[in-house]
């Protein structure tokens, strides 16, 4: 039975990234055209626009999920009995938490363009990971998502 998500997002990349790849493909189309024949010039920059949208599409297509008793942050999946706290973090502790207080075992789901995150304590013995971090635009409703199925759950 599939109930209604507590939480959903799509870590999609922000707009300005498109933009600027699409004026990155732009000043290459510029520069091959004066370097080639414009049959090949256009063919080049086809490739390359299409190689930008596709990256740029399954670098934001993760997704963090909670629902039906579990946590789902891209492709890793947690029950909820085996979560701990979640605590929001602002961007100062999201930089520290990722940088110098990081532990190499945790699992990561980080995107450059989200500068907040949520910190999920995991409680199974038998996962190497001690917690995971993941990054959201909306840290309080996410740590409010996860806290309260982890009450229930």
């Amino acid at each position: 039975m599939t109930r209604t998500p507590a939480y959903t997002e799509r870590l999609g990349v922000p707009l300005r990234w498109w933009v600027q790849g699409t004026m990155l493909v732009a000043m290459l189309w510029l520069a091959v055209l004066v370097a080639t024949p414009a049959p090949v010039a256009w063919l080049i920059t086809v490739v390359s626009l299409t190689l930008l949208c596709f990256c740029l599409w399954a670098f934001g297509k993760a997704r963090i999920v909670v629902a039906d008793g579990e946590l789902r942050a891209g492709r890793a999946h947690i029950a909820a009995h085996h979560l701990g706290t979640a605590t929001p973090l602002d961007a100062e502790q999201t930089r520290r938490t990722a940088g110098v207080d990081a532990d190499a075992r945790a699992y990561l789901l980080l995107r450059p363009y989200l500068k907040r995150a949520v910190k999920v304590k995991i409680t199974d013995p038998a996962d190497p990971a001690p917690y995971w971090l993941l990054s959201t635009r909306n840290p309080e409703e996410l740590a409010q998502a996860l806290n309260a199925l982890t009450h229930v759950g």
